[in-house]
């Protein structure tokens, strides 16, 4: 019995020790860093897959390059390359040797026999069925290439190196802005090109989680006779810089900017379109920079080199930091704006950490709150509960609108110029709106169309900006692509929507973009605000365009009735001198009299001083007149193109004086001093 008891209880406790260790170590609370996060979910900031990652690399620092520049209002100048590496390479680059294979069939690549076996009796058929068809004298296809299937060991990689002449970066905080997500220089509430506030640091954590190696960054600022050099990376777990080297450089040449260099898993081939049409696009939205774009590789005939030439020195002011919107605040916010205020009471509290409150109207807030509030009460002693009062009542209350001074739009003298510099259309009409809000936050949309133009493909194509950068991906659900497809009549404009070449440039502006999906690369159908002013932007400019085709088809009408009247002269002429001829005898035979101007029109018949010639003459001159007429009217309205060419000179963009620009939406008048 003792036994038997004794044997039974360690298996017991052995059991229950095991269920409580098992308990404990499922309830243990995990954390994860911000960097761990987006590596885990890095679709999320636009790193879906190689290609993406190639693409959305590019664009990032692009991005950051230009809003570097902008920040010291130097005309951005910003050098793009992209670098394949091979394989062997790579291997080098990271102090690994190439190796032969010993076990073939461990990799995926690898050929069966039986698959061998089928592959060839394919060919064969296919070889028999070609013959065949060449006995009979049809035509013969070139026989597919055979696809390799692709493994992770062929990974491609590329090294991308984006330099620019903007305001660089702190030597201090050069490892903090690169290797600490979620820190950076672009939080606040304004007009801002980025959707997450990583840049350049989601590249980082790519290149480390694909090749391992580190991102190497050059900066100098303005005035400084050094430049800093860092070679980084992150780690992950911790959210914190890994730096191998920092040090300071001569900088013998003066230069200013920065300089980014990073290596990473790509694909150019799918996504070469995708990057070369999105450096198109900000060609498009920022004719006032300079791009310069190149692929390099190994094999020479993949080589690219693409220039954007500036058009304008006429840059869009820098858009300020703003505040809240009463109406566009929760409680979360309102809680940390209170923690982070100067202000003593509640009265300089909503005055200046809110837009659009006056002294009066904050005094009738107040007294709206109850009587637990007061202006002169101190504003950090409020209660949870009184913080909830203050929301619901900026909820309910009436509110003026916010200005779009916060903003800074490309402007239409930028955007027609982009468009007629990328483009080349035969007609272009653009239209800017003036400062809407939804939610409390102010917008802008300006929009372009135009008709024409070389590498522009037959019907509607959509070209879509917010916040002066471009969106390429999920067009089908954005509010320009309906708006466009859906919203607007073209025939009703004179424009052929299936057969003419369209271009649609909407670009929006807002303190916050709305946009809808995990990638962020499309505004939503459903705000009606944004809607609407899409829908009224893109139809202003189809209204300057209908003026214009009009009066296009009016000059060919005229052409055709000059070619028709020229065509009728000899006719006319022969006819008409016949009438005068049988006149001017019937009145020399006075058989009927004539006095006065028709007398002597018919003299001058009768001694041959007007013949048919001269009328003949006369008649071609006068379509000649009228057509000039009609045809100066027509150049007047549409532009230099059809008008005498005069010589313009042009200052240099380059020279150093001072003037006063005068804006007009399509073209800006300067005035040197």
């Amino acid at each position: 019995m003792d036994t038997g008891g004794s044997s039974e209880s360690p298996i017991e406790t052995k059991k229950g020790k095991s269920k409580t260790l098992r308990k404990t170590k499922d309830s243990v609370l995990k954390q994860k860093s911000p960097a761990e996060f987006f590596a885990e979910n890095k679709n999320i900031a636009g790193f879906d897959n190689p290609g993406k990652s190639l693409y959305t690399t590019v664009r990032e620092l692009v991005e950051n390059a230009l809003d570097s520049a902008e920040a010291i209002s130097e005309l951005p100048v910003v050098e793009v390359m992209i670098e394949e590496i091979g394989r062997s390479k790579f291997n080098s680059m990271i102090g690994l040797t190439d190796l032969d294979r010993v076990d073939a069939e461990l990799y995926d690549d690898f050929e069966t026999v039986k698959a061998r076996e089928k592959r060839l009796a394919k060919e064969a058929r296919n070889q028999e069925i070609q013959a065949k068809n060449a006995a009979l004298g049809k035509k013969v296809k070139e026989p597919a290439a055979a696809k390799g299937i692709r493994g992770r060991g062929e990974a491609s990689f590329y090294r991308v190196i984006c330099k620019d002449n903007g305001r660089g970066m702190p030597h201090d905080d050069i490892p903090n802005m690169f290797g600490r997500v979620l820190s950076g220089t672009k939080y606040g509430l304004k007009q801002t090109r980025g959707k997450y506030g990583l840049g350049a640091k989601m590249a980082l954590i790519w290149s480390k989680m694909s090749t391992g190696l580190p991102i190497e960054i050059s900066s100098s600022m303005k005035g400084q006779n050094y430049f800093s050099f860092c070679r980084l990376d992150i780690d992950i777990h911790r959210n914190i810089p890994h730096i191998h080297l920092h040090e300071k450089r001569d900088n013998k040449e003066r230069w200013h900017g920065a300089e980014i260099q990073v290596v990473i898993e790509g694909n150019w081939t799918t996504y070469r379109s995708k990057i070369l049409h999105y450096m198109r696009q900000m060609a498009v939205i920022t004719p006032y920079a300079q791009f310069l774009f190149k692929f390099v590789s190994d094999a020479s005939d993949k080589n690219v080199t693409i220039s954007f030439a500036r058009r304008t020195d006429v840059m869009p002011p820098v858009p300020p930091e703003t505040k809240y919107h009463p109406s566009a605040v929760d409680l979360l916010l309102i809680k940390r704006l209170i923690a982070e205020t100067s202000k003593q009471n509640l009265l300089q509290f909503l005055q200046h950490e809110f837009v659009n409150l006056g002294k009066s109207y904050a005094e009738r807030l107040i007294g709206e709150m109850g009587p637990d509030f007061s202006t002169k009460m101190p504003v950090k002693s409020l209660t949870s509960q009184q913080i909830v009062r203050i929301h619901q009542l900026f909820r309910q209350a009436k509110f003026d609108d916010p200005s779009g001074d916060c903003l800074s739009p490309a402007g239409e003298y930028n955007l027609r110029l982009g468009i007629i510099k990328e483009l080349h259309p035969d007609m272009v009409a653009t239209y800017s709106g003036s400062a809407q809000v939804f939610e409390g936050h102010p917008f802008i949309v300006e929009a372009g169309v135009s008709v024409g133009g070389k590498d522009v493909k037959q019907g509607l194509n959509i070209f879509r900006f917010a916040n002066r950068i471009p969106l390429l991906f999920e067009q089908g659900a954005d509010v320009v692509t309906r708006s466009a497809l859906k919203r607007i009549n073209w025939n009703s404009y004179k424009i052929n929507q299936t057969q003419d070449k369209i271009g649609v440039f909407v670009s929006i502006v807002s303190t916050k973009i709305p946009f809808k999906g995990t990638g962020k690369e499309y505004i939503g159908d459903d705000i009606k605000e944004i809607a609407s002013a899409v829908k009224t932007s893109i139809q202003q400019c189809c209204v300057q365009l209908k003026a214009k085709i009009v009066r296009k088809i009016q000059a060919r009408e005229q052409q055709e009735r000059k070619r028709n009247l020229s065509k009728y002269i000899p006719d006319a002429t022969g006819a008409i001198y016949d009438v005068l001829q049988e006149m001017a005898r019937s009145h020399a035979a006075k058989r009927k009299r004539y006095e006065g101007e028709d007398a002597e029109l018919l003299k001058k018949v009768s001694v041959r001083s007007i013949t048919k010639e001269t009328l003949s003459e006369k008649l071609a001159q006068h379509v000649e007149q009228v057509d000039y007429e009609m045809a100066l009217e027509y150049a007047t309205h549409s532009g230099v193109k059809e008008e005498p060419r005069e010589p313009i000179y042009i200052q240099s963009l380059e020279a150093e004086k001072q003037f006063i620009d005068f804006h007009c939406p399509i073209f800006v008048f300067r005035l040197f001093q």
